[in-house]
């Protein structure tokens, strides 16, 4: 179905209002990746930011490099794992608090934002800070309730996976349950009295009247928490040391990390850089589409 005249003159003036905006962040975010692009493509390591040897073109070379690496896959499988569990959790808890916030008397309400603010607001070293002081194998109030004293969580692959994935979704939840809650009192109440009238069970009227309408909602929180939780960085290598026993915890920024500044090795490290991105473009225009798609045949 095409759009009227009038759909296509409100786009044209959406796109007006919104045209500052996207001149200035291009002009921001356009420098710095094609400067990733750029030392992607080079031999660029610290003899060549020292001046000590000239750089060395090497076109494809790094990413060749990268692509040919077990390691680099074995990374990339661990990140988007890592970033589904994160996103899928922090999408269910962040709903259900929105859910339950229209529901509680005011005062309640209000305890429950202002808990959610806190952490949403605490920095993210001080917040993994007091998630390890709160584990702590010897010390940790956590450990010391459940009886696991002497047991470290960040010992284990899949325990420290889940305890930063734990603390990821609990500065993350907020603005999911935030956005939601505002979406779901947008509703107007006349659509769900309706929905009432015509008998539709509770469970009938969040399926086909709630989410639907929430869906522009859904889409927004849902691309933030993926790009958010993918290039996950201070949490993992805060509460993991560095990427864990042996590596055994990294995922693609802290691997960039590594590459560029431990190994010295600014090319390859650009390389997974560039990786990323196209990555998480990817990512977000098949989520985007699959809605289109979905919302067409409705």
């Amino acid at each position: 179905m095409t759009a009227g005249p009038a759909a296509r003159g409100q786009g044209r003036t959406a796109l007006g209002y919104l045209a500052p905006a996207l001149l200035v962040l291009g002009a921001l975010l356009a420098y710095p990746v094609y400067q990733l692009v750029v030392i992607s493509l080079f031999d660029y390591g610290q003899e060549q930011v020292s001046g000590g040897a000239p750089l060395e073109f090497l076109g494809a070379g790094n990413y060749e490099e990268l692509l040919g690496s077990a390691r680099f896959w074995e990374v990339l499988a661990q990140t988007v794992g890592f970033a589904a569990v994160c996103v899928v959790t922090t999408l269910v808890v962040g709903a259900a608090l929105a859910v339950l916030a229209t529901r509680v008397r005011p005062w309640a309400r209000m305890c429950l934002f202002l808990a959610a603010l806190g952490a949403w607001a605490t920095p993210a070293v001080a917040g993994s800070t007091i998630w390890l002081f709160l584990f702590d194998a010897n010390f940790g109030l956590v450990n010391h309730l459940l009886g696991l004293d002497g047991f470290s969580w960040t010992y284990g692959k899949w325990t420290a996976f889940g305890l930063v994935a734990a603390q990821v979704v609990w500065c993350s939840f907020p603005f999911v349950m935030i956005t939601l809650y505002a979406g779901i009192r947008a509703i107007p109440g006349e659509v769900l009295e309706a929905a009432a009238l015509d008998g539709a069970s509770t469970w009938r009227t969040a399926r086909s009247v709630v989410l639907p309408l929430l869906r522009p909602i859904l889409v927004v929180v849902t691309i933030q928490s993926v790009i958010w939780d993918f290039k996950v960085f201070t949490q993992i290598y805060v509460m993991t040391g560095g990427g864990g026993i042996a590596g055994q915890n990294l995922v693609l920024n802290v691997f960039a990390y590594q590459q560029a500044f431990a190994a010295s090795e600014y090319g390859l490290g650009a390389a997974i850089g560039v990786v990323m991105t196209v990555v998480l473009l990817a990512v977000t225009l098949f989520y985007l589409r699959a809605l289109r798609r979905s919302g067409e045949e409705l």
